[in-house]
């Protein structure tokens, strides 16, 4: 198991090496250039939408679902441990500049996570149950001028897919959900595998309107309620914050500026700091993996652009605001660096519960475990959909999907036993081969996405004339 174990983390280091950095980062500004800014200029404008009336109207001859309840599954995919496991694992190896990077990812991902969304809703079909299917894998076969190329694109993607929804968005999720309950609970692994895996296997049996309409409630509920908790912990630990601060900034561009052991055994390097803070990004929002533009296609949304300007908000919420929360009370408890009982530095969700406890006192670990289980829960049914809908496209009989559905939810049992780093090296490694056919997809059809962006500009500035 410790040459297995070795393995995945030699292929994880090669995935996410230069190479893919500067594919996944580059896309994000080149889009953007190309774009002329146009998603980060409007996103008060989308935000607006994601808020209204409209968005929580569902008009069924447009899609399966509402828009608001369609961007809820897909931010139930993407909040999750990414945000709590993934910026403390994040921190450790990256030291806390890795921060920094996972914004400025996030900056570019916002244009990256419109133009995937945009063209997945354009481009969806209907299945033989008469639901909306869609995602990159038909963009590819329905976008992609050369149909041979899109049809093997699609497929891997899709291929890629189905993985990743066993890696992000399982077995890592139950394996925090399983460590947290264990720490503040001290509840056996496998009892709360077990648990998960009923629980899972009940929702998931629904489809996308029984997922929708969890992730619909306790999306914003848990979200609301680990933000107030994250800002109460930053508060009273306010006199660390400028330290904290400090060490983000500087740390995120020159590791060495801060020395003297100030952080224990932490230690970084500028290219484990960008290496980190991406890839950490990308598994919080998702942005450039293409999963969310799965969710997005089954919205009731009228326009394919008003779809992406919606989905966008995702990394706004998932990275900007709680990730950056997190962040901040980390590097404000002056934890970072320290040493757990076992003698070995404290990372994952026991960094981020120490964090917490440091202002919170016992209650912080509480809180934290809260947030973990229904964040993780949460993200674990909005993969599941994300993970059949990658299935169905290579096995669309339904008596396959069934099978899915059921090894899906057996497989939480044995993310919630396993070793965290395992888990988390597979994780990587899957949404790296994902993303890979995404960003090239998008690449080739940038000046369609840049078309359909300036169309409905004009569209968008006549609503701002009338309102």
């Amino acid at each position: 198991m410790e040459a297995f174990g070795k393995l995945v983390s030699a292929v994880d280091d090669f995935v996410w090496g230069p190479v893919m950095l500067v594919l996944l980062v580059g896309t994000g500004i080149f889009l953007t250039v190309l774009l002329k800014f146009q998603p980060v200029r409007n996103l008060g404008y989308a935000l607006k939408s994601v808020l209204s009336k409209d968005a929580r109207t569902h008009k069924e001859e447009h899609g399966d679902v509402s828009p608001f309840a369609a961007l809820m599954t897909t931010l139930a995919a993407t909040i999750g441990t990414g945000n709590i496991v993934g910026v403390a694992t994040a921190m450790v190896s990256g030291g806390p500049g890795a921060l920094v990077w996972m914004e400025v990812s996030a900056f570019f991902g916002l244009t990256t996570k419109y133009a995937e969304c945009l063209l997945a809703f354009k481009y969806r079909e209907k299945n033989a149950k008469g639901e909306m299917a869609g995602g990159p894998m038909y963009t590819m076969k329905n976008g992609i001028a050369n149909k041979s190329l899109g049809r093997v694109m699609g497929f891997l993607f899709a291929l890629f897919g189905a993985l990743a929804s066993f890696g992000i968005g399982n077995l890592s999720q139950a394996n925090s959900i399983s460590g947290a309950v264990k720490t503040a609970f001290h509840v056996p692994t496998w009892v709360t595998g077990l648990v998960l895996t009923a629980l899972t296997l009940l929702i998931v049996v629904g489809g996308i309107k029984s997922i929708s309409r969890v992730s619909s409630v306790v999306v914003p509920v848990m979200a609301v309620f680990y933000v107030i908790a994250g800002l109460l912990s930053i508060i009273l630990n306010f006199h660390n914050v400028p330290t904290g601060l400090y060490q983000i900034l500087v740390m995120s561009v020159n590791p060495k500026a801060v020395g003297g052991g100030v952080l224990g055994a932490i230690t970084a390097t500028v290219m484990n700091s960008m290496r980190y803070g991406v890839a950490r990004g990308v598994f919080s929002n998702e942005a450039g993996l293409g999963s969310a533009a799965i969710a997005a296609s089954a919205s009731a949304t009228e326009d394919p652009v008003e779809q992406g300007y919606i989905s966008m908000t995702g990394v706004f919420f998932d990275t900007i605001i709680v990730c950056t929360i997190t962040g901040l009370a980390i590097a404000s408890s002056g934890i970072l660096g320290s040493l757990g009982p076992d003698g070995k530095v404290l990372k994952g969700v026991d960094l981020t519960m120490q964090a917490f406890a440091s202002s919170l006192g016992p209650a912080g670990i509480y809180l934290v475990s809260i947030g973990v289980i229904l964040f993780a829960f949460s993200t674990i049914l909005g993969w599941e959909y994300q993970g059949e809908k990658s299935f169905e496209y290579i096995l669309p009989d339904p008596k396959c999907v069934l099978v899915y559905r059921i090894v899906f939810s057996l497989a939480v049992f044995f993310g919630a036993t396993q070793a965290l780093d395992l888990v988390w090296n597979i994780s990587d490694i899957m949404n790296a081969l994902m993303a890979i056919p995404n960003l090239i997809c998008l690449l080739l059809l940038s000046k369609e996405i840049a078309s359909e962006t300036k169309r409905y500009q004009k569209i968008l500035e006549a609503k701002k004339m009338q309102s």
